[in-house]
């Protein structure tokens, strides 16, 4: 009885030691922000203090890329760690199976002695019924598979009042932005307590539309004027393939283009809602000092996909271009020898990397099924780390902007595979290492040749795990069809979904009130 009784002391010392040995793990989401966005990023025109200081004291990864770049299906990726059409979860598709979100990394982390909490914008369902609008129901989202959760429901509100786990810090902080940071020393008081690490995750609506940034940092951009980028406008997408000119990136989202002014004052409120979360991120930091778990908190940010702002005409996000794929990846190890940090890495990363890594930092083994590499790897050993290509998809929208695309560390391949009377299917191929701003398709080049092929076997191989791995619900298997490049107009027929091109409510009203105008115009003639 005795020595029974000595084994159970000892295994509760040794599960107490290692809880106190694994690391506090800070997960941080911003939403919509480009990577070019980020002072760190080599961009003298915004001002994010904090997230430059993160990546001098971290590893910054130059080429991180949302294999989905849109909000709902690349939240879901970045919990499981698989690429969407193995998620099974996007706008127009369906919700995470709970099946799946059980094998997502809070969850996991929580299983293993982690006591993990949630804030922000969750932004998909966890549900087994087919209808991804079910993100706008509580009942659809898993909020006691957190021990805390602040979450909100659907895009939730920049003002923090109207989110109902945070109304309560709405009178110190009326923009949700600095509440998620009060939050999170709330978090971390309560976390302590129990004795175990810590997992938070915090995934700001900033700097989602709409455009509102919190008046607190006015003063920040006052009389700024800001120079566009080197491919801005229409005169730099007349290369683009057509398919992609088709949809709501390119066709609404007018603010970007409507004006010199319009574009000035939708630029700044974007850049002054990044340095609120970038002031948020100071605002941890600050406390994790106070409440002595610096030391052993290591700290993720990055973002769900990137932004066009105005690039080869474009606005919004969902393509596999560079400004709306890519997003800023900071990882920040406080265990790291001083002398190995500040550190960038070139490498290809991507969001289905963030739970495996997570999870590794937390000794934990990742699940078989997740296709994210463990970034500790690239970090500690780069030449170790193999992997040099991703796949990027976009898998939601009218029939013409669905298409697949390969991206290494200088070149990038994109298949679009839409074909009617009036269109071709097109290929891109970009020499990125030289050509970032994508102003040169070279497919047609004959120095380009041996290249090409190169990245159309790479993207054949992608499509081949695809075609053996994609979920059989929620309308995934079809792409084994549609992204095939030896599929014929025929074949993928049966697979389109005819939704016609997509314009803003905007645009759509101004179209109701030109036509209203006209009739009345009409009317008073004949009167």
């Amino acid at each position: 009885m005795k020595k029974i009784f000595l084994s159970l002391i000892i295994c509760t010392i040794t599960a107490s030691s290692f809880a106190q040995d694994r690391p506090n793990i800070i997960f941080l989401l911003s939403d919509d922000q480009t990577n070019i966005a980020t002072g760190c990023y080599g961009n003298d025109q915004v001002v994010t203090p904090n997230m430059d200081t993160l990546a001098k004291e971290g590893v910054l990864f130059e080429n991180h890329y949302n294999t989905t770049a849109i909000c709902m299906a690349s939240r879901a990726v970045i919990l499981t760690g698989m690429y969407e059409y193995k998620a099974g979860c996007n706008f127009d598709h369906g919700p995470l199976r709970k099946e799946k979100f059980a094998k997502s990394y809070p969850v996991l982390l929580r299983e293993q002695g982690y006591y993990t909490g949630f804030a922000g914008k969750f932004g998909l369902a966890v549900s087994d019924e087919g209808n991804s609008t079910r993100h706008n129901s509580w009942d659809a989202l898993p909020i006691d598979d957190f021990d805390n959760w602040a979450g909100g429901l659907g895009q939730t509100s920049y003002q923090t009042s109207k989110n109902k786990y945070m109304a309560k810090y709405a009178e110190k902080y009326p923009h949700s932005t600095r509440a998620y940071a009060a939050w999170a020393e709330d978090f971390v008081i309560e976390a302590k307590q129990t004795g175990k690490p810590f997992a938070m995750s915090i995934s700001f609506k900033a700097p989602h539309m709409p455009f509102s940034p919190d008046q607190y940092f006015d003063y920040v951009y006052e009389g700024k004027t800001y120079k566009k980028p080197g491919n801005y406008g229409a005169g730099n997408a007349t290369h683009i393939a057509p398919q992609a000119k088709t949809g709501r990136q390119y066709k609404g989202y007018t603010f970007w283009r409507d004006s010199e002014e319009s574009y000035q004052e939708t630029i700044k409120n974007y850049n002054q809602l990044i340095h609120g979360v970038d002031y948020a991120l100071g605002m941890i930091r600050k406390m994790l000092e106070e409440q002595g778990v610096a030391d052993n908190t290591i700290i993720i940010f990055t973002s769900d996909n990137g932004y066009s702002c105005g690039a080869h005409n474009m606005g919004g996000k969902v393509l596999p271009y560079e400004e709306a794929s890519k997003s800023p990846l900071i990882i920040y190890d406080p265990r790291t020898p001083i002398k190995e940090r500040g550190v960038r890495r070139e490498e290809i990363t991507a969001n289905i990397d963030m739970a495996p890594t997570i999870l590794r930092y937390a000794g934990i083994e990742p699940p078989a099924n997740m296709d994210g590499e463990d970034l500790r790897l690239l970090i500690e050993k780069p030449r170790k780390f193999k992997r040099e290509t991703v796949a990027l998809t976009n898998m939601w929208g009218n029939d013409e902007i669905q298409a697949m695309g390969v991206v290494s560390k200088d070149w990038k391949y994109i298949f679009w595979n839409y074909e009617d009377d009036n269109m071709d299917t097109t290929e891109e191929l970009y020499h990125i290492g030289k050509d970032r701003l994508e102003m040169t398709n070279k497919v047609n080049d004959p120095s380009a040749v041996k290249q090409l092929q190169i990245m159309r076997s790479i993207y054949d191989e992608q499509l081949d795990k695809l075609k053996k791995e994609a979920t059989k619900d929620n309308l995934y298997q079809k792409y084994a069809v549609l992204f095939d490049r030896n599929a014929t107009a025929e074949d993928k027929k049966p697979y389109l979904i005819g939704k016609p091109d997509q314009s803003p409510k905007k645009e759509k009203k101004n179209k109701k009130n030109k036509t209203k105008k006209n009739k009345n115009k009409k009317k008073n003639k004949k009167n």
